[in-house]
């Protein structure tokens, strides 16, 4: 297993980065939380979880230790694969995660595209017991009370990262602000929002 990968970030995308390790350049998929954390040029350290498949092996990277333990955890509900599990960790941090498991928050947990009311319960059922302690200030949240992801800011930070400015980022997230107030549904698809931001951009060059 590749627990970790250490190296110069060499290129940034919507879904993911390569980093450069001893020469070879390791292709790690992320969510856009984690990619708005990186720049090219600058030395990167990812927790990485290794997924095999048949006909492929995707390298899954995170900021911490702690996002890829609960990444592999997920994985062991019943329905979850690493790409749900990714997009859980993209819509809620790794502290909203657990609290929502741990207090039956079903509605924090349907938030997340992919995810139906009986897909909350399984999960709920199946990692109760097992997600660990959540400390007093997850405790605290009031019974109903579901955390918002705050798309826009990771939006920004993800848009940065790949190198456009502020301005640029700020007018693609205002024509898919727009695009999205004709819908219905959970937290938006960061990974999605973050394709058409960049196709956006492309055109205005």
């Amino acid at each position: 297993m590749i627990a970790s990968v250490h190296g110069l970030v060499n290129a940034l995308g919507p879904d993911g980065a390569v980093v450069e390790v001893g020469g070879v350049g390791l292709a790690v998929s992320c969510s856009p939380g984690t990619l708005a954390r990186l720049r090219v040029g600058e030395p990167a350290r990812l927790a990485t979880s290794l997924v095999v498949r048949e006909d492929s092996l995707t390298l899954y990277g995170f900021a911490d230790d702690d996002e890829r333990a609960l990444f592999e955890l997920l994985q062991t509900a019943n329905g979850v694969g690493p790409k749900l599990a990714q997009t859980i960790l993209a819509v809620h941090p790794p502290r909203e995660v657990r609290r929502a498991i741990a207090t039956n928050d079903l509605a924090a947990l349907v938030q997340v595209p992919g995810i139906g009311r009986k897909g909350a319960e399984r999960i709920v059922l199946e990692l109760r017991d097992r997600i660990g302690a959540i400390d007093g200030s997850d405790v605290a949240v009031p019974a109903g009370v579901v955390a918002v992801a705050p798309w826009r800011d990771q939006l920004t930070h993800a848009l940065a990262g790949l190198g456009f400015t502020g301005k640029e980022a700020g007018d693609a997230i205002e024509v898919v602000a727009a695009e999205l107030a004709g819908e219905t549904g959970g937290t938006p698809d960061l990974a999605a929002l973050l394709r058409r931001s960049i196709q956006l951009l492309g055109r205005a060059r």
